[in-house]
């Protein structure tokens, strides 16, 4: 089910009165229950992967933390995470690692019979699947303790508002919140629509509209001049980040309505001064699950110099990686690894230019050139991660460097012409604006954002329906 549908506008009201008629010892049941329907409103069949996965790792956790013996709780962990990296490969790395064997195979003039899987990307399966683990490595580490409750255990792993992108939540954060008596609450009521419209004039009202020039450029990238490409790249980037941000705003909403609290998934992360910076803002729950469960068991930056670049490389690769099977997702990992080693080797030298030329006595002057530095590198890198394939990303930059400025750069703003364009900018500024205002205006218990921005979706948003972009991960 798509927040941004009108099923969801009867879902929601409707499970959150029954949340706060029932019994607080009957809710968990209400809330599993509206989980698993909204999980097969998108494809019904899929529920049982999940159901596979929660058996398995609620009998781990068990398991771990009975078993006294290190070297069996080792094993117990391992089959936890081999049944849940097990489904991913499965279901979203098959056909790619299938595909890449067929191409070295003819390379040396062989042929690959292993048949190729005909069927969908479970929903959200990244997302649900990294929740889980990191409840059986929490258990295994003995910083958590496990859930003996199945029925709870199966809504940490459910739970409908971050069910399908997020937040990555941790066991320790909302598992002792399922048990806690929830009243109602205005403040919470009001605070919980304030992000849920919010996240909705993110999605609908600017990424959506962003969308249509994006696709237009992104899918005829032949016909497109440098101006117009520029625009698409930079629109992309803005438009990323409000279809996701703007998620999980309406999930933290949906959540905090009902008295729960999800972690805070995006920080401003435009406002980042370094490449290492920005990836302390955005998707943070996921970025915190890398370096917890990958990067400090790697070493972290603790084991000499070109471990830690070699453990950057690593973590960034397999991030790639878990947005998506395909090469251009790993180039877009491998990215942000190599922005992120460059920052670290020339740190030193950029203080000395900014000493040598005078910026260091002019902060905010500095502080913008770093921000619009890391713009530029993250939207660059923001190219691979939308083009379908390497053709339509070499097409993008070449298109940036071509210096072709023959076509009138409103042609490929969509059916309704210079007006979607203009629109697009108008929209952008009226997001810069809503940082402008006071954090209590819009995250609070202030009624008139809520009726403002209610008001702008109504005039200004596209139709509803539009799926998110990270529902593909």
């Amino acid at each position: 089910m798509l927040f941004n549908s009108i099923p969801f506008l009867i879902f929601f009201p409707v499970v959150t009165l029954l949340f706060f008629l029932l019994p607080h010892k009957m809710r968990w049941g209400l809330l599993l229950a509206a989980s698993c329907f909204f999980y097969m409103f998108f494809k019904p069949e899929y529920i049982l992967i999940l159901v596979f996965t929660i058996i398995i790792d609620y009998i781990a956790g068990i398991w771990l933390e009975d078993e006294p013996d290190k070297k069996r709780r080792k094993r117990f962990l391992i089959l936890s995470l081999v049944a849940n990296i097990g489904v991913l490969a499965v279901f979203k790395y098959y056909n790619f690692l299938n595909g890449n064997i067929t191409g070295i195979a003819s390379t040396f003039g062989f042929t690959n019979h292993i048949p190729y899987l005909h069927m969908l990307l479970p929903i959200g399966l990244s997302f649900h699947t990294f929740q889980a683990m990191s409840y059986t490595i929490e258990v295994y580490r003995g910083n958590q303790k496990a859930e003996r409750h199945f029925g709870i255990y199966a809504l940490y792993v459910m739970f409908y508002p971050q069910l399908v992108a997020g937040p990555i939540e941790r066991p320790q954060n909302i598992l002792h919140q399922f048990y806690a008596k929830q009243e109602f609450s205005y403040h919470n009521a009001v605070h919980g629509l304030n992000l849920i419209v919010y996240g909705l004039f993110k999605k609908i009202v600017v990424a959506d509209r962003l969308s249509e020039y994006v696709n237009q450029v992104y899918g005829h990238v032949e016909h497109a001049n440098s101006i117009s490409t520029l625009i698409a790249v930079c629109f992309f980037s803005v438009q990323i980040y409000c279809d996701f941000s703007g998620y999980s705003d309406i999930a933290r909403g949906t959540a905090k309505f009902m008295g729960y609290d999800l972690m805070i998934n995006f920080n401003r992360p435009y406002l980042s001064a370094s490449i290492s910076e920005f990836w302390t803002r955005w998707h943070i729950s996921l970025s915190t699950w890398f370096r917890d469960y990958l990067y400090i068991p790697l070493g972290g930056s603790r084991a000499g110099k070109w471990n830690w670049y070699r453990n950057l490389i690593i973590v960034f690769l397999v991030s790639g990686l878990w947005h998506g099977a395909n090469w251009t997702f790993i180039v877009w990992g491998a990215l942000h690894g190599f922005f992120n080693i460059f920052g670290i080797l020339t740190k030193d030298g950029r203080g000395k230019i900014a000493a040598a030329t005078g910026l260091h006595r002019l902060p905010a002057i500095n502080k913008l050139i770093n921000q619009l530095t890391v713009f530029v590198l993250v939207t660059f890198a923001w190219i691979f991660f939308r083009a379908e394939n390497f053709g339509v990303a070499n097409g993008i930059i070449h298109k940036l460097f071509a210096r072709d400025y023959s076509m009138n750069l409103t042609q490929l703003s969509a059916e309704k012409g210079p007006l979607n364009l203009i629109m697009s900018f108008f929209v952008i500024g009226l997001l810069g604006l809503s940082y402008k205002l006071p954090v209590n205006m819009k995250l609070k218990h202030n009624l008139l954002f809520l009726t403002v921005t209610t008001f702008i979706i109504i005039i200004l948003g596209k139709n509803a329906g539009a799926e998110f972009i990270y529902f593909q991960f």
